[in-house]
């Protein structure tokens, strides 16, 4: 299973416990709103606004909110003080990070993650260090129930899917960006469960942690993920069930 597999299964047993269900969906709104300035507040015509849509739908996050967040894009307020930005550095043993935030203040939200990156045995990088070994994907995570593995596999490669992964209970599509709606309304034809479907960034290549350095890295994206500006971490690392398991218990 690659390292981007690995941390979608500990991205999604996270949130199925995160207690900080506010936070959630503050990010969840920043995200809605922006993707709302950016490209309008039509879910049919912006792609970035549905798939927030629908992930904030996935979280359970109140239709009200939802429709506050779109409008307050479209009208600028609170979403027009917001800048994305990606901040990359090394964690353990010389891991990619990338840190991508919504901010309104930009001084305030690198001193966090540089803070945090120091004292979980990470270090803040330049605009590009890490950011080439990533590549942007969709990308589409099945459940699979006891089903043919190789059938679902098989629509995903039909409908344009550029790699399929299987693990023991999942199966994880990867695609171009402009390709993942297309190839998920294809898998959901097939019946297959779909439990998550986003546009990510995917490490090109993955290097393996473990012990010690596999529960320092666990910490620090923790650690990252607690900041209010922050909206996802991404790695390029490897941790088994095992370093996982322990870190958890």
């Amino acid at each position: 299973m690659s390292g981007h597999s690995k941390w979608s299964q500990i991205k999604r047993q996270k949130g199925s416990n995160d207690a900080k269900r506010g936070q959630l969906f503050t990010r969840l709104g920043r995200e809605i709103a922006v993707a709302a300035r950016e490209g309008g507040g039509d879910v049919n015509a912006n792609f970035r606004l549905r798939l927030a849509v629908q992930r904030a739908r996935e979280s359970n996050m109140p239709l009200d909110n939802v429709e506050r967040a779109i409008k307050r894009g479209i009208g600028g307020g609170e979403s027009g003080d917001l800048d994305e930005i990606n901040y990359e550095g090394y964690g353990p043993g010389g891991a990619a990070i990338l840190v991508q935030v919504m901010t309104d203040n930009r001084n305030r939200t690198v001193g966090e993650v540089r803070s945090v990156l120091n004292k979980h045995g990470g270090t803040l990088g330049e605009s590009g260090s890490v950011a080439w070994q990533f590549e942007d994907r969709g990308v589409i995570t099945v459940a699979l129930n006891g089903d043919n593995a190789e059938e679902i596999e098989l629509a995903a490669i039909d409908a344009g899917a550029i790699d399929v992964s299987a693990g023991d209970d999942t199966i994880e599509v990867l695609t171009e960006p402009a390709d993942l709606e297309a190839v998920r309304q294809a898998l959901e034809s097939t019946k297959a469960e779909i439990v998550n479907a986003e546009r990510s960034l995917v490490a090109s290549t993955t290097m393996a942690l473990d012990g010690k350095q596999a529960t320092q890295m666990l910490r620090l994206i923790d650690k990252l993920e607690d900041l209010d500006d922050v909206q996802k971490v991404y790695s390029n690392v490897e941790i088994s069930d095992e370093d996982m398991e322990a870190y958890e218990g």
